[in-house]
């Protein structure tokens, strides 16, 4: 059974950070392009970030200089370090993993992890 499991939202303040975790399980973790996603209430699913197994990332519009995606592959995680955080950044943020490696397409996702940007 694949699990993506999010963790690290929460509460914080304009200009402040977080760092969000996706622990991956049931899949062979370091073959797949793993990517944050958010959503906020009324809008589209938009992608924040991925990096693929070999380690090239490309990030939203909106967060370029601002946040950073890493992944660990020995430990099965990605990472989400967000800084500057605006109040338009509040959102919930959902890991993904995807990969077509194997001739099909395999595309998972976590339950999400809610971030509020507030004073």
């Amino acid at each position: 059974q694949v699990q993506l499991v999010e963790s690290g939202g929460g509460l914080v303040q304009p200009g402040g950070s977080l760092r969000l975790s996706c622990v991956g399980s049931g899949i062979i973790f370091s073959i797949y392009t793993m990517g944050w996603y958010r959503q906020a209430p009324g809008k589209q699913r938009e992608l924040v970030a991925a990096i693929r197994n070999g380690g090239s990332a490309n990030y939203g519009d909106s967060v370029k200089g601002r946040f950073s995606i890493s992944r660990d592959n020995a430990k099965n995680t990605v990472y989400l370090q967000m800084n500057s955080l605006k109040p338009e950044d509040a959102a919930v943020y959902y890991c993904n993993a995807f990969s077509t490696r194997t001739g099909v397409v395999n595309d998972y996702w976590g339950q999400g992890t809610q971030v509020t940007v507030s004073s």
